[in-house]
């Protein structure tokens, strides 16, 4: 582990690259893309062929998405990786969840993701020790940068951490699998200054200060994995006595986004290229490109997020593009008939919002398990209001569909029960029609 990569990193992220302009992004963009389509044309089979000699721009490269990165693993990596062998070796770290094993100087690991579809990551020693220092660069607090105490809560451990770990930064792993009872136990005695986790650990934490259960209070908390919603944002941030619940939008597809200290998610665009299926209203479906990732290349990758941009400046005066949301994957948007005919799609986002209005709701996840069909997993704050409070989710998502023009869905209230072994999504789209959303 060569921690001087890391400090470099961490130096020209912090102070030394500081893009000012939408002009100095761009610039450093394409000085960036240039040397990365040179270098996949020497050594990516994959794009030999599809890059011309002297290439500016990514021009005619089609798209990626999961599907395609598992079938052409072997040709697009760089490095001579075998898909079955790092499939075994991914798939023998899941079972016995020590994940220090690794294909020579490679790490690999498995990602399902919120689409439920298994994905094959590849990442070089060089590449985690940079991300490591970007990252931390984008992190830390401005006032203060050593004797930080990191609590990470990982559904797979990551041995770049402990290594990268000193005096000055120490990281713990905690395994989101694990018993939280004693997960709680370690993090009292760790006491961190900073916790990462999925919103759903970060509520389980946050119920666990309310009711004096631990007493841990980090200087900073970042959710991570899941989709922060507005109404569990506000009852972590309550719990833990925060402003601000900062985010990193990571993903095995790369370091995404991360919030500046105003809260504001902004899209890292000093080492990616962010290209936009337009959804309208200001959404967006990201297609990146990571300028600095080599052993799996990630180029035009479609991820299938549904992102929305904001629209005044953020107060930070960054260049980097704002994000006023992430919404939730494209695929679970609902979709309800039109009551003049046709299709409402109606964002996660906006069901997640109208339920805010929705009083005594603790829990909540909703389903469409048909074309006006919703399943809504309901768990009340007061056992007693149960009867109210899913006559006012019923009111609010009525209201939601009469706004948006769509027919009224038929709900079907069944106790909520979170799957501790997957993500957080508290709006799903499983019905798609008996031929696909080509029925829709």
């Amino acid at each position: 582990m060569s921690r001087l990569r890391i400090v470099v990193e961490f130096a020209a992220t912090r102070w030394l690259r500081r893009l000012r302009t939408r002009e100095a992004v761009e610039r450093r963009q394409r000085r960036l893309l240039r040397r990365h389509l040179r270098f996949l044309r020497r050594r990516s089979p994959y794009f030999r062929s599809m890059i011309p000699r002297g290439a500016r721009d990514l021009g005619a490269l089609p798209l990626m998405d999961k599907a395609i990165l598992m079938a052409h693993f072997d040709e697009l990596n760089t490095v001579g990786v075998r898909r079955d062998a790092a499939l075994r070796v991914a798939l023998d770290n899941e079972r016995s969840r020590d994940f220090r094993t690794g294909i020579g100087r490679h790490a690999v690991g498995l990602s399902s993701g919120t689409s439920g579809h298994r994905g094959l990551f590849l990442v070089s020693r060089a590449e985690r020790e940079a991300w490591a220092g970007s990252v931390l660069a984008k992190t830390l607090p401005a006032g203060r940068i050593l004797g930080h105490r990191i609590a990470l809560f990982l559904r797979a451990d990551n041995t770049l951490y402990e290594s990268v770990g000193s005096r000055a930064v120490s990281f713990a792993y905690f395994d989101a699998f694990a018993d939280m009872a004693q997960n709680l136990e370690r993090l009292q005695r760790y006491a961190p200054t900073i916790l990462v986790a999925p919103p759903s650990v970060l509520l389980v934490i946050a119920r666990a200060l309310e009711h004096g259960r631990t007493s841990v209070r980090p200087e900073k908390v970042y959710a991570v994995a899941e989709v922060l919603e507005v109404a569990d944002e506000r009852r972590i941030a309550a719990g833990f006595g925060l402003d601000v619940i900062h985010q990193l939008y990571q993903c095995t597809e790369g370091f995404l986004a991360h919030t500046c200290p105003h809260g504001t998610l902004h899209l890292n665009e000093d080492g990616i290229l962010v290209e936009r299926e337009p959804l309208g209203a200001g959404r967006f479906v990201p297609i990146v490109t990571d300028l600095r990732r080599r052993a799996q290349p990630i180029v035009r990758y479609r991820l299938g997020d549904v992102l929305r941009e904001r629209t005044e400046p953020c107060p930070c005066g960054s260049a980097l593009t704002a994000i006023a949301r992430i919404e939730g994957r494209e695929g679970d948007t609902l979709r309800l008939p039109r009551r003049d005919g046709g299709i409402v799609e109606v964002f996660a986002d906006l069901v997640s919002r109208s339920l805010l209005y929705a009083d005594g709701v603790a829990e909540y996840r909703i389903v469409q398990v048909g074309p006006r069909t919703l399943e809504v997993g309901l768990e009340a704050a007061d056992d007693t209001r149960e009867e109210a409070v899913r006559a006012a989710v019923a009111g609010e998502l009525t209201s939601l569909a009469d706004r948006l023009g769509a027919v009224r869905p038929e709900l079907r209230f069944v106790p909520y029960a979170p799957d501790g072994r997957s993500k957080l999504r508290r709006v799903e789209r499983r019905w798609r029609g008996e031929q696909g959303d080509a029925e829709l």
